[in-house]
């Protein structure tokens, strides 16, 4: 029986998609630098002791996203002190998506005490790089010197409308591996999100 988050999905799709094909696991991800919500340049390989990333490409406005928004704040607490932050990403176009604009997201950062570096990838260039095409869509990195490898790609879980119904925490699942020194089990689902909201060219 499908998990009750899933009946929506096939609202998901609209508009044009213009990112690449999504980083497959076992590829070498692009390092980028972009602005944070304080105004300071952040360089993701950069992040001070860290063995890998949780990057999430995420919205203000997307009701998909809005309820992972408290998952995520998890991800962040559970994984932070063990080397795998998350490292939060927007890349809609504010043009169509007001509340992501800049000014936006400093302002939910601060009502919502985000503890985790929250970017905005103002051309879209690191979404395009990553061929993220929903809100929310994870990468989970791995860290190796310079290099970032990818172990994940997906979704967050397999419930968007209520976490404790989850019996697939794929992102979780695939952190805790790789701090175990296992291999990731489930390395690839579908993201489940709104499309991002591309600029028109």
């Amino acid at each position: 029986m499908k998990k009750p988050g899933f009946l929506i999905s096939g609202l998901l799709i609209s508009g044009v998609m213009m990112a690449a094909a999504p980083l497959k696991p076992g590829d070498i991800a692009a390092d980028f630098t972009l602005k944070n919500v304080k105004g300071e340049m952040v360089t993701l390989s950069e992040i001070n002791d860290s063995k890998g990333f949780i990057v999430v490409f995420t919205s203000n406005t997307c009701p998909f996203a809005r309820k992972y928004e408290q998952r995520i704040i998890e991800l962040n607490k559970t994984f932070s002190n063990k080397g795998f932050p998350v490292v939060a990403v927007v890349s809609n176009d504010p043009g169509s998506s007001l509340a992501d604009s800049y000014e936006g997201m400093q302002k939910v950062a601060k009502e919502k005490k985000y503890s985790f570096q929250y970017l905005r990838d103002n051309n879209q260039e690191v979404a395009k790089q990553y061929g993220a095409t929903n809100t929310p869509h994870v990468f989970v990195l791995s860290k190796s010197g310079d290099k970032l490898t990818v172990e994940y790609v997906g979704a967050i879980d397999n419930n968007v409308d209520n976490p404790s119904d989850a019996d697939k925490k794929y992102v979780e699942d695939a952190v805790n591996s790789l701090l175990n020194g296992e291999r990731v089990k489930i390395t690839a689902t579908k993201a489940i999100g709104c499309s991002i909201k591309w600029k028109e060219s």
